[in-house]
């Protein structure tokens, strides 16, 4: 029955055709949509991802990296009391309005102040040691690739944050932040654009690298004594992408509308799948009715059809793959956030072999016409 299954897909794949498009594209949709949501809801925490810190201490209780609150200064000393740090550096995050030429006008930004030395923590992954040297000269910032053009200036160019002159020195790739541009200086520069605060040059964050970043979890639990040393929190770096990642995902309500529309083609591709499906059986009644009539029992042809099902979703599933990889190429080129992760790319090839087998029960409903007696019509 199984070479049936196989031998009655070959030969009236036309028939058919349209059931694995159909699984196809409702498969490539979750893969597109999955890699967007990791993509655009991961780019929350690219200040994390993107550098090289371990541990991340911040204000208590906060959400997401963009949400932090200067802490004092002094907490570094705790940190460097501990023996499994071996590197502490601050990293002030400040709000910003950009003015750049006056045909381009005023776009909010994320400042972002870094420790330039090639060792630095701050966007190891992100920056390259030729562009952090140039963050040493006195106002320079560099900003990612995609929102050059969205700021109206180019590199030498000049712009006002807050009121202060900086010059674009460089551009990189992987700074991009949710929400809005982010704009990487030194902690110097950074410290001039907050000037008017109240807690002006205080860090946001303190971030540390350890001797052994496997103790990462047991080191972020033991500096929740403070100590006497102020309010403070930390989390490991992994803990803290996926807080923010999570709050922007979750609690802004920002993916309450992907998962209803993940939803909505699970379920039109499961409808259309299914009737065509259906459609492709009753065709077939004759021939099914006619097995029937030489002895093949009705459970037997309820697995053929089942069968075919299957070999249908995997069909689709691998024209989903093949088209979503080449997809997902195309627009890592033009600066898209997408990401993937192998249990992401299971999850939508469960939820694909899920359709197909939802449209297979569907299906053994044609099944009621394949009658012996019609062949008598």
């Amino acid at each position: 029955m199984v070479a049936l299954a196989r031998k009655t897909l070959l030969h009236e794949w036309r028939r058919f055709l349209s059931a694995v498009v159909a699984v196809g594209f409702a498969g490539l949709l979750q893969l597109l949509q999955a890699a967007l949501v990791l993509g655009i809801f991961g780019s929350a925490g690219v200040d994390v991802t993107g550098s090289a810190a371990d541990v991340w201490i911040g204000y208590p209780g906060t959400r997401s990296v963009d949400l932090g609150r200067a802490i004092d200064p002094n907490i570094e000393s705790r940190l460097l009391m501990d023996p499994a740090i071996a590197r502490v550096e601050p990293f002030i995050r400040l709000d910003g309005d950009w003015h750049g030429p006056a045909d381009s006008g005023s776009e909010s930004v994320y400042v972002s102040g870094i420790d330039p030395r090639p060792e630095g923590l701050m966007f190891a992954h992100a920056l390259s040691p030729d562009l952090r040297a140039r963050l040493d000269e006195p106002d320079a910032v560099v900003v990612d690739r995609a929102d050059i053009d969205k700021l109206g200036v180019a590199v030498g160019g000049t712009a006002a944050i807050n009121g202060h002159t900086v010059r674009v020195v460089g551009i990189g790739s992987g700074l991009r932040a949710l929400g809005g541009v982010n704009v990487v200086t030194s902690l110097a520069t950074a410290r001039r654009l907050d000037s008017d605060a109240t807690d002006a040059g205080w860090p946001t964050y303190l971030v540390a690298r350890l001797r052994e970043p496997a103790m990462a979890d047991a080191v972020a639990r033991r500096l929740k004594d403070n100590g006497g040393f102020g309010p403070y929190e930390a989390w490991t770096a992994t803990a803290f992408a996926r807080r923010s990642a999570l709050y922007w995902m979750l609690d802004t309500g920002a993916g309450a509308g992907v998962l209803f529309l993940a939803g909505a083609v699970f379920l039109a591709g499961a409808a259309i799948t299914g009737q065509t499906l259906a459609g492709a059986v009753a065709g077939s009644a004759r021939e099914y009715a006619t097995l029937n009539a030489l002895g093949v029992s009705v459970g037997a042809l309820r697995r053929v059809v089942l069968e075919q099902a299957f070999w249908v979703g995997a069909a689709g599933l691998l024209g989903a793959g093949v088209l979503g990889t080449a997809l997902l190429a195309l627009a890592r080129t033009q600066d898209v956030p997408v990401a993937l992760s192998l249990p992401v790319v299971l999850a939508c090839a469960a939820l694909v072999m899920g359709l197909a087998a939802l449209s297979g029960l569907a299906a053994l409903r044609g099944l009621s016409q394949a009658d012996p007696a019609s062949l008598l019509r």
